[in-house]
């Protein structure tokens, strides 16, 4: 994705950040760190564009005895975003379709076909990171 976003005009420039940081700030503030990516600003005429990097990788988190599956909220919440004001979203997954509709439920999967376009690599292709 830091290829990719050096051929976007700076206006489809997206932050990048990993659900596992995510995950760690839910832990730390709360609903709070969810807002952060899923409410816009007063300023703003939609959400800042995000990068959602490797999709599966974080754990169910608590904050303060409250359960929540942070990256289905942030999806959910982005989505919503997307259908009113056209918000982009990118992610990362090394899961499949069908690992994804596991974790996450075929109600938010049908939502990622349509906020997403899939780029798939061959299994055999090695990680570059």
């Amino acid at each position: 994705m830091l290829l990719i976003r050096s051929f976007t005009s700076n206006y489809s420039d997206y932050k990048i950040k990993t659900y596992r940081e995510l995950s760690f700030e839910f832990a730390k503030k709360g609903f709070d760190a969810i807002n952060k990516y899923t409410l816009k600003q007063n300023y703003q005429s939609r959400l800042s564009d995000y990068c959602f990097d490797d999709l599966g990788a974080e754990q169910q988190i608590k904050h303060f005895g409250n359960d929540c599956n942070v990256m289905a909220e942030v999806l959910i919440s982005r989505y919503e975003q997307f259908v009113k004001n056209n918000s982009i979203t990118h992610l990362t997954s090394n899961l499949s379709a069908t690992e994804i509709e596991m974790l996450y439920g075929n109600w938010l999967r049908s939502r990622m076909r349509q906020m997403f376009n899939l780029i798939t690599f061959n299994v055999a292709t090695t990680d570059k990171r």
